[in-house]
């Protein structure tokens, strides 16, 4: 099979190279050439763990290629996807300009039979946009091409996304007729020797799940991060009530963990998407917009601790930071808290030196050297007054207090994302501050 994906973007390119591993010929497009060739060197434009890897072996093998032009490809694919990217337009909604410039191409080149797949996360009804401008751009050629589109979503987590996409738990797949249906039952074929789910819906409903699952997990980080401020208030072991209602079978304990605030590239700008499209529909959706303020306001927790700590005046103070990347595992920083933390922090005088394992380069591109940046976490912490604790990489999991406590000013300890031991770290002569307590 041979098919075609636009965009080598994070999504794009772990769909290609990982269609590509289970034998499908694939070529992945981006009008970028400085990022083709790239590619085709073995230099990718994100981290993300194993990706590389697949990358090497599947070009080399022949069955992952890269190109600048879609328009070569159309009389030999039978499928197409989507993978552009749908940045957040002004009024937050999603911007839709790739997507459709995808599809008037499209429109405009094909010869024969062609299955259109959205695979960018998209509003409800996108799937049809992109139908009616292929149309419409055949209508102007004077053609009756039959062609077919569906919507595929994604459900990767950055840092675990190829493990994410070999090993499904479900395949969401939206279409329209049983042609499109057997050509993706044919492409998933392999994914689901182990029993793994393809479901089947109507395409509206493939786009609306995407957006409702990432704006459940949203709701429940923020959820999570309320109880934990008001456990601190009452005087409650927030740890103890996380596991206290995880156990109950109905509501499990993913995503029940409470921190510094979510980021990255999904639930931000699902979460905005999805407001946007009730608003359209004169409906508001007053859960969400309820998860959204949590999460605006959770970023800024540590900064209040910081401020508090220090009786309101950290001027000249010196700030260790670990961890920039919103996750670990990966060196996004979009909608990072970490970049709210900086700001408030420089913003009120005080300075500070930061490590991440990965995510250091993206940060300098973000905000350049406004920050110092450490060569490892002990070097982070050198003369600080302070320790942030901002992403959980597992390498600040079990650290040397000992070895802390000499190369710091102050043994303070804010711990974004409670992976220590209270009681451990305060025994150890640190004053400790975690989420929650």
């Amino acid at each position: 099979m041979n098919i075609a994906i636009m965009g080598t973007g994070y999504v794009g390119l772990v769909t290609g190279t990982c269609f590509s591993e289970m034998g499908v010929n694939v070529t992945c497009v981006d009008i970028q050439k400085d990022k083709i060739e790239n590619l085709k060197k073995g230099i990718i434009p994100i981290y993300e763990p194993g990706l590389e890897e697949l990358v090497h072996k599947n070009y080399k093998a022949g069955r992952l290629n890269f190109t600048t032009d879609l328009t070569d490809l159309l009389d030999d694919v039978e499928i197409v996807f989507s993978a552009v990217g749908t940045p957040p337009d002004e009024d937050g909604g999603a911007d839709l300009s790739y997507v459709l410039e995808v599809a008037r191409t499209i429109g405009k080149n094909i010869n024969k039979y062609v299955l259109i797949v959205t695979k960018s996360t998209v509003p409800v009804g996108t799937a049809q946009k992109v139908k009616a401008v292929i149309q419409e751009e055949l209508d102007k050629r004077g053609l009756n091409i039959e062609f077919d589109i569906a919507s595929n979503p994604e459900f990767l987590k950055e840092g675990d996304a190829v493990n994410d996409f070999m090993k499904p738990d479900r395949v969401v797949v939206g279409v329209e007729s049983e042609r499109a249906k057997e050509i993706m039952e044919k492409l998933y074929k392999p994914f689901m020797m182990n029993n793994y789910r393809m479901i089947f819906t109507d395409i509206p409903s493939a786009e609306m799940i995407k957006y409702a699952a990432n704006a459940m997990l949203a709701t429940r980080i923020s959820f999570m991060n309320d109880i934990a401020n008001l456990s601190e208030l009452v005087g409650a072991d927030v740890n103890m009530v996380r596991k206290g209602i995880g156990s109950d079978s109905r509501i499990g304990s993913k995503f029940l963990y409470p921190g510094c605030g979510y980021g990255g590239s999904c639930f931000p700008k699902d979460v905005k998407a999805l407001i946007k499209t009730a608003d359209k529909m004169g409906y508001s959706m007053q859960v969400l917009k309820a998860v959204e303020d949590v999460n605006d306001n959770q970023k800024k927790v540590l900064f209040s601790k910081l401020m508090n700590h220090f009786n309101g005046d950290i001027k000249n103070k010196r700030i260790a930071l670990w961890g920039l990347s919103f996750k670990p595992e990966t060196d996004d920083m979009r909608e990072a808290p970490s970049l709210v933390l900086i700001e408030e922090i420089l913003k009120n005088g005080g300075t500070i030196k930061a490590y991440d394992p990965i995510a250091i380069d993206e940060c300098k591109r973000r905000i350049g050297d406004s920050i110092e940046y450490a060569t490892d976490m002990y070097d982070a912490t050198l003369d600080a007054d302070a320790l942030i604790v901002v992403t959980e990489w597992n390498e600040f999991r079990l650290p040397s207090w000992n070895i802390l406590k000499r190369t710091m000013k102050t043994p303070v300890m804010f711990d974004g994302r409670n992976i220590f031991d209270r009681v451990v770290i305060v025994n150890s002569g640190f004053v400790y501050y975690g989420i929650g307590f």
